[in-house]
């Protein structure tokens, strides 16, 4: 279709030829957009409506085969500057073929765009080449570089240095797979403004030109559900089908390799916008034949409740159709993991037991799961790459797909995300595998967000105490940085410190690797962890880790207290009182001292070992004591009724109404 707003470049100094476009015929041009000079484009191109492509200034423009130009796109060019196009011509914007230039986005010359690129909605590309393959996501800016091929540029980057451009990810096959459906997507649409525009294309679609029947006097007979067949599609599926359009469904399809299959992930096909059965059971067929050697399955959605109400396999691997379930309208769903039996955490799988069961604990408590992976190199800089995304919210499904990702990234680290879907945020990040392919069995966790999980190589095996552990984690999740100094024998009796590399880091993980790597190098030497709060610039805690033995303290000798922001310090940790006690230690006996004569309230709670693993503790009985005598006769009590379980006494500001201490006073 020839544009209705298509004009001569106007003349100008620099250009005198009033040049105008050349659009093959089988572009289609909507008349709402404004091609303007010596713009060249190619067959099979759509350009949509509201696009402003202007080759008054800067000129030639190339837009090859098969591309999209979408709503809103702006296209210039400076009057200096060419790039050199793939046919070896000089060019002020090149456009490559099998590219998509989606809603908003301003490509401004002198600038290249390779073959099957995708470049999202309102980004800019300008005096850039952006080679074969490249993915840029939303909002993003590329300028002054040079874009490798296969590159993926996220959304919102703003790549304006050749080293930016030299570190950017490779694209994935999820997102180059993406880009190819939009192709696809916006080739059908070309098609069909075509036909809109042509009678003869229209008339057979319409069914103005079907025969009449015997017997209808004249009148064409419209097609009955019966009438439709499909070569690709059995006909319990056509009744699958055919039920949820009639209950108002929405049809949907999604496709899977066998590797995607195992772990349950699935990619969207083209989005299926009829709403009548001919043209549903058509766009089926479509993928089906394009997706010939994959597993298939048709997604029934409520657009009303916008859930899924279905999910039906409709051909697997061997590129046959399959029977589909169907039962009165209310179809069953299909497993998404591979047939052989339910996950069963610790009899052979790949995630240990502590990982199925974290897996279990974040889903119960309405979390998303997520995955992220890393080689030796990532690890060490913290720069994780994400997995495939789980959609799925049963414990089945979700540990299918994680199995996938294990095998799929053995020889790295892999770690499981929980995700607050409402506040949108992590709530829990545990390593489940490590780069010899086995999950740690303590279930290294980094809590985010005040979310606890299992206890840093609980255990054993570390090189820090679980006291110490509890600490550093109570001194993070109030905010506070960690710092780390270190004496010898000398420099202790002298309390003449000194301080250690400084740790950037607020993650549990990185932190307690950091002051383990501290240990290692002053082994032979008192070392001590320093709490201090960014805010009041002021420490707020001291505990010494390691004294020259080279081995850690245990949670008796160093104050594992929990340090608050108000002002409150640790008790020393051998203060002289009056108090005895058979069952509490001299340093629990000073620190409930210590709490009660700041005007503290005690509290307890207790964990069997599941729960301290899953940091879920119990609250115990309320101690309303006010004395000491009383208080530790309450603890004592509390001990023996919780033999065998872990047991930690609580400081309760009543003022602030907030916990200022947290110590462990018995494990198992």
């Amino acid at each position: 279709m020839v544009a209705q707003s298509r004009l001569a470049a106007p003349p100008t100094p620099w250009s005198r030829r009033l040049a105008e476009a050349a659009i093959d015929p089988s572009a289609y041009v909507h008349s709402f957009s404004q091609i303007i000079g010596d713009v060249r484009i190619g067959a099979n191109v759509l350009v949509s409506p509201g696009t402003s492509i202007r080759a008054d200034e800067g000129s030639p423009f190339h837009i090859g085969a098969n591309t999209n130009i979408q709503d809103g796109v702006v296209m210039h060019g400076l009057q200096e500057g060419r790039v050199n196009g793939d046919d070896g011509q000089s060019y002020s914007v090149w456009v490559g073929s099998n590219t998509s230039i989606t809603h908003m986005a301003l490509i401004h010359g002198p600038c290249y765009v390779g073959d099957d690129c995708f470049i999202g909605f309102r980004s800019t590309i300008f005096n850039a080449r952006v080679g074969k393959g490249c993915i840029v996501m939303m909002h993003a800016l590329v300028q002054d570089v040079e874009i490798p091929p296969g590159k993926y540029v996220p959304s919102g980057a703003v790549i304006t240095s050749q080293q930016q451009a030299n570190r950017l990810p490779d694209a994935q096959d999820i997102d180059i797979h993406f880009a190819k459906h939009v192709i696809g997507i916006n080739d059908a649409l070309r098609q069909g403004y075509r036909c809109a525009a042509d009678i003869e294309c229209i008339v057979p679609i319409r069914d103005e030109s079907s025969p009449a029947a015997p017997g209808t006097n004249g009148k064409p007979t419209p097609k009955t559900h019966a009438q439709v067949s499909s070569m690709f599609m059995t006909s319990q599926t056509l009744d699958t089908v055919r039920s949820l359009l009639a209950q108002g469904c929405r049809l949907a399809v999604e496709f899977a390799d066998e590797r995607r299959f195992r772990a349950n992930s699935w990619v969207s096909g083209p989005a299926i916008q009829a709403a009548r059965e001919p043209e549903v059971v058509s766009a089926l067929e479509n993928v089906l034949r394009e997706h010939a050697g994959e597993y298939v399955r048709i997604i029934g959605i409520d657009p009303k409740a916008k859930r899924r109400v279905a999910e039906t396999v409709i051909q697997r691997p061997d590129g046959k159709p399959v029977e589909a379930n169907s039962s009165s309208g209310k179809f069953a769903m299909t497993p998404a993991a591979p047939p052989g039996g339910s996950h069963r955490p610790g009899n052979g799988g790949l995630l240990s037991p502590e990982a199925a069961q974290q897996v279990q604990s974040l889903l119960s408590q309405g979390y998303r799961i997520g995955t992220e992976h890393a080689d030796e190199r990532r690890f060490r800089a913290n720069s994780w790459q994400n997995c495939a995304p789980i959609a799925a919210t049963r414990e089945p499904e979700v540990l299918a797909a994680l199995e996938g990702c294990l095998q799929e990234h053995a020889g790295e680290y892999v770690r499981i995300i929980g995700i607050d879907p409402k506040a949108k945020r992590r709530v829990a990040e545990t390593i489940i595998q490590h780069p010899n392919g086995k999950q740690p069995s303590g279930g290294a966790a980094a809590p985010a967000q005040g979310y606890n999980t299992v206890s840093h190589r609980a255990s054993g095996g570390g090189m820090l105490d679980a006291a110490v552990l509890d600490m550093v984690r109570s001194l993070l999740s109030q905010g506070h940085r960690l710092g780390v100094e270190f004496a010898d024998e000398r420099r202790f009796r002298a309390n003449s410190w000194v301080s250690g590399p400084a740790i950037q880091a607020a993650r549990e993980p990185e932190v307690v690797s950091a002051l383990e790597n501290v240990l290692r190098e002053h082994a032979g030497e008192y070392v001590r962890i320093i709490g201090i709060d960014p805010k009041a610039k002021r420490r707020v805690a001291e505990t010494v880790i390691q004294r020259p033995n080279g081995r850690p303290v245990s949670g008796g000798a160093a104050t594992a207290s929990t340090p608050a922001a108000g002002g409150y310090s640790p008790a020393p940790a051998h203060a002289p009182g009056p108090m005895r006690s058979s069952s509490l230690s001299s340093e629990v006996l000073d620190q409930l001292r210590h709490l009660l004569g700041q005007g503290h309230r005690i509290g307890v709670e207790f964990a069997d070992v599941r729960r301290f693993k899953a940091n879920s503790w119990v609250s115990g009985p309320a101690i309303q004591a006010a004395r000491e005598p009383e208080a530790a006769a309450a603890l004592e009590t509390v001990l023996r009724e919780h033999a065998g379980e872990y047991v930690r006494l609580i400081g309760i500001d009543p003022k602030a109404k907030r916990r200022v201490a947290e110590l462990i006073i018995q494990r198992p």
